[in-house]
């Protein structure tokens, strides 16, 4: 078949087509108008006069308050990011195994931690180092905010991973185990690569939720981005202008995050793909070849 055939739903007539269109326009609309109303709000508080704005000319606005700011961001969600994903797999592969005892304590954590809330944990990590651990100045509040963003993050993604694996066809696994490999092995190499490739739509908005948490570390004193600006905008009068603007920052990098996601879901897809082969004529059987040969196309 030439043209990809959807397995979800079937493909929508004119009716359904136009009254799509009908409900885009509608909606974009609403959002215009929603949009207008509160700039036109803003406008009439002074938020767009040229004073609010004129301190992001200055460069001093950006190595002094910006520019670190988002150097602490990007520093915290950089080792949560890594500490999760590495985490969680081997939490999901612990949720995916024979023995009952590692399964078991695996489920208790994920369960447990997917339950608290992201800054209760920071808070706790952020005191537990304070007061059991001799560790002063940033690296405090840092090790607070990747502790709270990393056992979260780990425990969804495992969970992640769990349903990826569970959503393979059970031949995979069967046929893993039936060329001898045992069941770890078959888990590692088998499905867990799949599950993975699978789940990555999934797991990078995942990553993007752990870069935008790290500004709850605002609230234990770590320096990011969000504190950052409050303390600019505490200095210059001007806390929308100096929001919108970090607001701005967050979604530049979470759009450069998410295209190259799907990049690399790209790049995955096609390699598991394999080459395709060119289509020929079908071997002819030994009974209809003459005098009883195999004929091979392109023999005579």
């Amino acid at each position: 078949m030439s043209a990809e055939v959807s397995v979800l739903f079937d493909a929508p007539g004119p009716k359904a087509r136009r009254r799509h269109l009908v409900i885009a326009v509608v909606g974009s609309l609403g959002i215009l108008a929603l949009l207008y109303l509160v700039i036109r709000a803003l406008a009439a508080k002074g938020q767009f006069t040229a004073a609010k704005w004129s301190p992001f000319l200055e460069p001093v606005t950006w190595t002094s308050y910006l520019l670190p700011g988002l150097r602490a961001t990007l520093v915290a969600a950089f080792f949560s990011v890594i500490l999760a994903i590495v985490c969680g797999i081997l939490l999901g592969m612990g949720r995916l195994s024979e023995a009952a005892p590692v399964r078991w304590a695996c489920g208790v954590f994920v369960e447990f931690f997917r339950a608290v809330p992201v800054l209760m944990m920071m808070l706790f990590a952020y005191y537990v180092f304070l007061f059991g651990v001799q560790i002063s100045g940033e690296a405090l509040p840092l090790l607070g905010v990747i502790a709270g963003l990393t056992f979260y993050n780990s425990c969804v993604i495992a969970e992640l991973i769990r349903s990826g694996v569970g959503s393979l066809p059970k031949g995979q696994r069967e046929a893993g185990l039936a060329i001898g490999l045992t069941p770890f092995v078959t888990l590692r190499l088998v499905l867990l690569p799949q599950a993975i490739t699978i789940m990555l739509p999934s797991i990078v908005s995942q990553l993007v939720v752990i870069l935008k948490d790290s500004a709850l570390g605002f609230l234990i004193l770590y320096p990011e981005l969000v504190r950052s600006g409050q303390t600019l905008a505490a200095l210059e009068g001007n806390l929308i202008p100096t929001f919108i603007v970090v607001a701005a920052i967050f979604i530049l990098i979470n759009y450069l995050l998410t295209r190259l996601a799907h990049y690399l879901e790209r790049r995955l897809q096609t390699r598991g793909r394999g080459p395709r082969l060119p289509v020929t004529e079908p071997l002819m059987s030994p009974s209809m070849a003459p005098g009883g040969a195999l004929a091979v196309p392109g023999q005579t």
